[in-house]
């Protein structure tokens, strides 16, 4: 019970901070997490999210709505305005050509023009998510090989972390941590170098680099955020430290576990902007996950939990 209680009023305090007093925000906020395809399924499932990106986010007092892949853009246009905010989970799908990549497109579109004019929509991509928004970013596929599939890493700060929105509420002791412990883990073959990123001018204008890596040869991006629009990306997984366990590299130490609250507490802030909303109740009761029921399949999988969809 005593944990609980601290956890309940560190939530409050965090929270607090990260909305200005007299902001107009969502208290409900609905975020949308994106599918993608699945080629050992069940039968008659042909896509997935992993669980953990559920309770990631509703940890942190958000809803969610899995994203369906192979819909029209009028669908995804509809649920765009219903939504408060989208994450691009990890995977292993094409970023060219899948039905992830194509719904990411359309999401990222509307965003970009959404946020133009005034109505705030954040849009989050974690390791595959994150190599999709330096495609649509950029337009280009700039991608290298690294040796970091399964691998826990401190974060390299650049000078840009000290202005930035997504750490600014993050206590001292724990950007410390995140410096100097193997916090983030990293499940990715390709990474974008240092060098690439900064060599396109259109990624270089978009973003600014928060954090980088290295495999041991080569310097690579591993956090970044959108000068002017609520755009965020990690190479890293966040979600795992918390609830993912089918892995000895990943973390769990107290600042293990305290990164992936602070991550998801940010980015669920963000939504709260956004006053997008389902036309009717039954609409957004509809379109929740809690309309299907995970998997197990921390037997065979690196995910304790899979959704599975038709």
């Amino acid at each position: 019970m005593y944990g609980v209680l601290c956890f309940w009023v560190l939530l409050q305090a965090v929270s607090s901070a990260d909305i200005p007093t007299g902001v107009k925000t969502n208290d409900s906020p609905v975020i949308g997490v994106l599918a993608q395809e699945v080629y050992a399924a069940p039968s008659g499932k042909n896509a997935y999210i992993a669980a953990s990106y559920v309770k990631y986010l509703e940890s942190a007092g958000a809803k969610v709505v899995p994203v369906m892949i192979n819909r029209s853009e009028e669908e995804y246009t509809r649920l765009f305005k219903s939504l408060n905010g989208i994450l691009f989970p990890g995977g292993g799908v094409s970023i060219t050509s899948s039905g992830y990549a194509k719904a990411a497109g359309i999401f990222y579109r509307l965003a970009l023009e959404a946020n133009s004019k005034g109505d705030y929509f954040p849009v989050w991509g974690t390791c595959l998510g994150f190599e999709q928004l330096t495609l649509l970013t950029s337009e280009k596929l700039l991608l290298s090989h690294t040796n970091t599939s399964g691998v826990a890493l401190p974060l390299n700060f650049t000078s840009e972390v000290s202005d930035s929105r997504m750490f600014k509420d993050f206590p001292k002791d724990l950007m410390t941590s995140l410096a100097n412990e193997p916090l983030t883990e990293n499940s990715h073959q390709w990474s974008i170098t240092t060098e690439s990123f900064k060599g396109n001018e259109k990624l270089n204008k978009f973003y600014r680099i928060l954090s980088t890596n290295t495999d041991g040869q080569k310097e690579f991006v591993s956090t970044v955020e959108a000068y002017d629009y609520p755009v965020y990306g990690t190479q890293w997984h966040p979600e795992k430290n918390t609830f993912e366990w089918t892995r000895p590299y990943i973390p769990h130490t107290p600042s293990a576990i305290k990164t992936t609250f602070y991550m998801a507490d940010f980015f669920v802030n963000e939504a709260k902007k956004s006053l997008h909303s389902f036309s009717s109740q039954e609409e957004e009761q509809n379109a929740l996950i809690y309309n299907y029921s995970p998997s197990y399949t921390g037997k065979m999988s690196a995910f304790e939990q899979i959704y599975f969809f038709a």
